[in-house]
């Protein structure tokens, strides 16, 4: 469906693009020609990241890859530390008409053993920090006349889920933000608009929400298309977000999931039927592991 040249000339900047998902969306948008700058928290990490796409089959290669490659040590958290990485990229690779706001926090909790600070915690990395990218970028799209936001959230977005209650909250707020600057910056040519992926697997999701073969099995049994989502897949649809291919689309939330929100709504809710107790306990032992 996408050519191999359909981001060329973009400047694309990719929050938690450090790993998982994030990287993965960040690599096929160099694929397909974008200039690419990410962000995360974890300088290791970063440096990790940037070697991954920098990479090419000779140094040539790798040394053209790497003109387009960008990334800085950021905590979404801080619209200062923000600001900061969206101007550096700017200055480096141009003024970015692309922005996928990735970054996120997440965990299984019992609402009422939450503290005020781990509910903080999540919603300031989730929705504050979608709006801080989306202020830092979309203030140099105005004035280069136009952009493509995409955000990430989440089937809960729409529903809520048990037991993720931070995360809900601030998807929640990211899908209203998203629909709400569709309307209002689409006089400056820039679209916004968000996908709802379903489990794909990532090592940082998977040990978190996942951590348990029969928590692993349950997930895969309400997706009725039967298997997990590939990242591939996820970086095709974010791409095409992107691209002139989807000009007239904004506003929009696009699920990519194997039929599973419409199949089981909340995707936690099903641990309301076991005993409190005991899931407590699984909850327990999942934060033991990681």
């Amino acid at each position: 469906m996408l050519s191999d040249e359909a981001l060329a000339g973009r400047v694309i900047m990719v929050t938690g693009g450090t790993a998982g998902l994030g990287l993965s969306m960040a690599g096929r948008f160099l694929e397909l020609g974008a200039s690419v700058s990410v962000c995360g928290r974890d300088t290791e990490r970063l440096e990790a990241a940037l070697a991954t796409l920098r990479e090419g089959p000779t140094a040539s290669a790798q040394s053209a890859r790497g003109d387009r490659v960008h990334g800085a040590p950021c905590d979404v958290r801080d619209f200062d530390a923000v600001d900061a990485w969206v101007a550096e990229a700017a200055e480096r690779l141009g003024t970015p008409d692309g922005l996928v706001n990735n970054a996120a926090g997440n965990f299984l909790a019992a609402t009422e053993d939450l503290s005020p600070n781990a509910f903080d915690a999540v919603v300031r990395i989730v929705l504050h920090g979608t709006f801080h990218a989306t202020l830092a970028a979309g203030r140099r799209m105005i004035e280069a006349d136009g952009g493509a936001i995409v955000n990430i959230v989440t089937g809960y977005a729409e529903t809520g889920s048990a037991f993720v209650v931070p995360s809900a909250a601030g998807k929640g707020g990211v899908l209203a933000l998203t629909r709400s600057l569709a309307v209002e910056w689409a006089a400056y040519g820039i679209r916004v608009n968000a996908i709802a992926p379903g489990p794909f697997p990532t090592e940082g999701a998977w040990r978190r929400l996942f951590a348990t073969p029969e928590l692993e099995r349950e997930a895969l049994a309400r997706v009725p298309s039967g298997r997990f989502g590939e990242h591939r897949e996820l970086a095709d649809l974010a791409a095409f977000l992107l691209c002139d291919a989807s000009a007239y689309i904004t506003g929009d939330c696009i699920a990519i999931d194997g039929g599973r929100t419409l199949a089981s709504g909340g995707e936690f809710n099903s641990l309301v039927g076991r005993p409190r107790e005991e899931v407590k306990e699984a909850f327990a032992a999942i934060r033991r592991r990681t």
